[in-house]
């Protein structure tokens, strides 16, 4: 039964009634509001959420800012935010009661539970098993097929993940290397699907919210005036945060899911933490807790682990990401979505969780904010702050930038229809779909047939081809490179990042368009 007060509100309340707070835990406590305040004025914030656990206490509870920028709705405990990819760690956690229950094995193929699965390589496609879906490793590019989950809305269906997997090339091969990716994941929720004998979000709800009392989570369909206090994406538009891709009155089951679908308010969070910092705790096996937190495919350590965090392993587990930090073991995630950040930090030696929630562009400010919190938990007399890391991640943009400088596109002009006269018509990527490249009233448009944000204005740029998409929450400009004939039948049309350093998961990388008809 949920407690009366959300849980982070509840507990923190019995321990200040039940333990006076040492001079110690107090000025830890202001430590924590602190950062948390500097970081909100740094990167200023439209709402965050941040909690500490440590030996089944919540030691810290901190909100601040608003659920909708200038709406007069605070951030409390209990509200909802998207937490992205901090999503895997349920679905692998899923998968292991299901292991636990004897509903299926790690080891089995994915073709056992969806037998129409298929990957581009049919020995892949036979040898790919249920753990292999969790950890990265399939060969696949970075983000590969996620321009079929986002941006959202758009009208792909689960089936079609499955359906377009086959279409996608390897870059790599099977378990190999590392390769973040979303849409194994969305085949996962499904193969627990298919186990279970339910759909995912109803074994979510069974599996995870019920036994853990988190039922202020919120997966598949809900409405919104059922749901309390519910966090609105944001981004910044000339200094200011505004709201961008708001829910409406019913939020539908969206496709991705199982790979970054899931809402929770910080106080579901930190029963999620307290519950994997306990190891006694009857959730899991002790055998299943292994196998979600063995390093299975090694990761990359980069500079900044080596240079922060003196790290020297790096992996992936079943959800998590697996690392050392100076001398701890550290076990965390982060979670992205357009304008939504979040990031779950768990040194589990020393029974310590950090949870951290942003309604708005949050990158560089869960980095900043989450190391300082981390290095304070590891050493009590750190005076490591926000405005430090905030200065590195600075001069790590500026690095990245001159190395690899934005191309000039201000000589942008519209096309012309004479000069497009090779791109006109409408083209099909066979995972994607089509792309109709025709005149409209402002000119050329470029409009997809099944994801509507993605529509926008081809634009000539010197002798290179520019797609400026309508809706500017769309921030991945595309080059479109002409068939290498004369745009007839067969010639491929291919696309690419404008910026190097925008999101993968506009996968531009992996589309293959081929002509098929005149424009309407």
């Amino acid at each position: 039964m949920r407690c009366p007060l959300p849980f982070a509100a509840a507990l923190a309340a019995a321990l200040v009634f039940a333990v006076p707070p040492s001079r110690a835990a107090t000025d830890e406590a202001a430590r924590i509001a602190r950062a948390v305040d500097d970081t909100v004025a740094r990167y200023g914030l439209p709402g965050i959420a941040v909690g500490v656990v440590r030996d089944g206490r919540v030691v810290a509870v901190e909100t601040r800012g608003e659920l909708s920028a200038g709406g007069g709705e605070p951030v409390s405990p209990d509200t909802l935010f998207k937490i992205a990819s901090n999503t895997k760690a349920m679905t692998a956690g899923v998968l292991a009661r299901l292991v636990d229950a004897g509903k299926l094995q790690w080891d089995d193929p994915v073709t056992r539970h969806l037998p129409q699965f298929r990957m581009h390589d049919p020995w892949v496609t036979a040898n790919m098993q249920v753990r292999d879906l969790l950890i990265h490793n399939s060969g696949l590019g970075l983000g590969a097929g996620d321009l079929m989950l986002w941006p959202e809305p758009n009208d792909f269906t689960r089936a079609d993940i499955i359906a377009g997997l086959q279409h996608l090339k390897p870059v790599g091969s099977f378990r190999s290397e590392y390769a973040y990716d979303n849409l194994l994941y969305v085949v996962a929720g499904e193969v627990a699907a298919a186990a279970a004998g339910m759909p995912f979000d109803e074994l979510v709800r069974r599996e995870l919210f019920e036994p853990l009392g988190m039922d202020g989570c919120r997966v598949g369909q809900w409405r919104l005036d059922q749901a309390g206090s519910v966090a609105q994406p944001h981004r910044r538009v000339d200094g200011r945060s505004v709201p961008v891709r708001e829910d409406g009155a019913v939020v539908p089951d969206i496709t991705s899911m199982a790979a970054g679908g899931i809402r929770c308010g910080l106080d579901d969070m930190l029963r999620w933490v307290g519950m994997w910092l306990d190891p006694a705790h009857p959730w899991l096996s002790p055998a299943q807790r292994r196998a979600v937190w063995t390093a299975h495919m090694p990761m990359p350590v980069s500079e900044r682990m080596r240079q922060w965090d003196n790290s020297h392993f790096s992996a992936y587990g079943y959800g998590w990401r697996l690392s050392d930090v100076q001398g701890q073991w550290k076990v965390a995630h982060t979670g992205t979505l357009m304008g939504m950040y979040s990031s779950v930090i768990l040194l589990p030696d020393l029974r310590t969780g950090i949870v951290i929630l942003i309604n708005g562009p949050g990158e560089a400010a869960r980095t900043a904010l989450g190391q300082v919190l981390m290095e304070q938990a590891i050493d009590p007399a750190s005076r490591s702050d926000v405005a430090h890391y905030a200065g590195l991640l600075d001069q790590e943009r500026a690095n990245r930038a001159a190395r690899q400088p934005l191309p000039d596109t201000s000589s942008r002009r519209p096309a012309g229809a004479a000069e497009a006269a090779a791109l006109l018509g409408v083209w099909r990527d066979p995972w994607f779909g089509e792309v109709a490249i025709c005149p409209r009233a402002d000119g050329i448009g470029v409009a997809s047939a099944r994801s509507p944000l993605m529509r926008g204005r081809l634009m000539r740029v010197g002798e290179r081809w520019l797609v400026d998409w309508d809706d500017d929450s769309v921030d991945a400009e595309a080059w479109l490179h002409p068939p290498s004939r004369d745009g007839g039948d067969g010639a491929t049309l291919t696309v690419s990042h404008v910026d190097p350093d925008a999101d993968f998961s506009y996968d531009y990388a992996d589309l293959a368009f081929a002509r098929q008809r005149d424009c309407p």
